[in-house]
């Protein structure tokens, strides 16, 4: 027999450890590399980079106008070409010394105030001062607001100087107007180069819509302390509906005595439930229901004094559209929040399907309340309405400029049409009685 020692599987296993050794070495090293690398080509890409970023579009036209000209110079050796692409270079090249410079400012934007309702007058303003040691040569300075763009020149500033400079903002609509942030604009007269520097944050300023007073008689939106009685029976509860014989199980403390006593046999009392006002507040924003701006601004005002009606009563709310749940624990906050409602395109198929959305995870509500805008159909309003329980009042608010103002019934529910803000209070009413 021949005897084996069993040195080569140890050997084959310490050579094919060292391998992979080797193999994760280099693969490390190669990784390392590559970052050394990439750190080293960064620096002079993001320099690159930032550079590019001056120049703008018509500067980016003269430059590729150069080189062309430069290349049609040497092709078709016209000297006139070779004239054009050096005025164009030379051009350029005059532009980069406005670019030079620094400034040490801070900026403050203030707007006064920070709320107002539309219609209102609201001013801001812009205070540039110079914390540096030195005066600060003059410089443009560019301010988004909202939509639009307000400039200022602000002039030589010496140490510790300040510059104010006023602006009014428009509020004609219902809006979230965002000021900011304030950049100062360093480049040529012609608009080659432009090197900007952002020196303030940006400030919202809220418009709120038009609200209208809506009496507190109005259908649904009385404060209601014990809350609103339902069909559902319950052995504890505040309102008395009438006696039955006692079963094991009951509560002592629901035993009639006095009926007790007559009858000879133990009787509780029974109660209705109750539950507290709970008021759900809809809103569709989907575009195709309005057929107009104007139909829609309506709407959210309708939405927002009925909201800040029942705040006020100190009922509980919940105010929702597509893309968010409102805040509705102050008048002010529902208000801020309006601001950022606007007309998409929904993604729900029908009023129905964005009703169950919406309010799947709710408690049940006392009342339902739904604004929407002419082009919502009877079928559709129907149909949403269906959604609620027998004893639960569905109320719709329908924003129409073009119609009649009235009050009619929509299978179980109440459709105030409303043509302006001041009818909605009157038609509630209506709809309560």
């Amino acid at each position: 027999m021949t005897e084996t020692t069993g040195t080569g599987a140890p050997r084959r296993s310490q050579a094919s450890f060292a391998l992979r050794e080797l193999l994760r070495a280099l693969s490390d090293g190669l990784a390392a590399l590559i970052r050394a690398g990439r750190r080293v080509i960064d620096r002079p890409l993001l320099a690159v980079a930032r550079a590019a970023g001056v120049v703008t579009t018509f500067g980016w036209i003269v430059l590729v106008s150069a080189l062309v000209s430069f290349v049609l110079a040497f092709v078709l050796g016209w000297a006139e070409f070779a004239y054009l692409g050096f005025t164009l270079t030379l051009g350029m090249l005059a532009a980069c010394a406005y670019l030079f410079g620094r400034a040490t400012y801070r900026v403050a934007i203030e707007l006064t105030p920070r709320r107002v309702t539309a219609g209102d007058r609201a001013m801001g303003n812009m205070v540039v001062a110079n914390i540096g040691q030195r005066s600060v040569l003059p410089t443009r300075m560019e301010l988004p607001v909202g939509e639009g763009l307000a400039e200022f020149v602000v002039p030589r500033l010496a140490p510790a100087a300040e510059e104010e400079n006023l602006f009014a903002i428009p509020t004609h609509k219902r809006a979230l107007i965002v000021a900011g942030p304030a950049i100062s604009v360093r480049g040529d007269q012609l608009g080659l180069l432009r090197r900007t520097t952002r020196w303030s944050d940006q400030v919202e300023l809220f418009v709120h819509p038009r609200v209208a007073r809506i009496a507190a008689t109005a259908r649904g939106l009385v404060r209601d302390l014990e809350g609103q009685t339902t069909s559902v029976i319950t052995d504890s509860d505040l309102a008395f509906h009438a006696l039955r014989a006692y079963e094991p199980g009951d509560d002592i403390r629901n035993v009639h005595w006095r009926s007790t006593a007559r009858t000879g046999q133990l009787m509780v009392r029974q109660y209705q439930e109750t539950r507290r006002s709970q008021l759900l507040l809809l809103m569709s924003a989907d575009r195709r229901f309005y057929a107009s701006d104007d139909e829609f601004e309506l709407a959210v005002s309708a939405l927002a004094s009925v909201a800040i009606q029942v705040i006020s009563e100190e009922s509980e709310l919940d105010v929702l559209w597509e893309k968010a749940a409102l805040r509705s624990r102050t008048p002010m906050t529902l208000l801020d929040d309006t601001c950022r409602i606007e007309r998409i395109e929904s993604r729900y198929e029908s009023l129905r399907e964005f009703a169950r959305t919406v309010g799947a995870r709710l408690a049940v509500p006392s009342l339902v309340v739904a604004v929407v805008g002419s082009g919502a159909s009877h079928q559709e309003l129907h149909a949403m309405s269906m959604l609620y329980p027998s004893d639960t009042p569905v109320v719709f608010v329908r924003a129409a400029i073009d119609e009649e103002p009235s009050v009619r019934k929509v299978g179980t529910a109440f459709l105030a049409t409303v043509t302006r803000l001041n009818e909605l209070g009157l038609l509630l009413q209506k709809a309560g009685r």
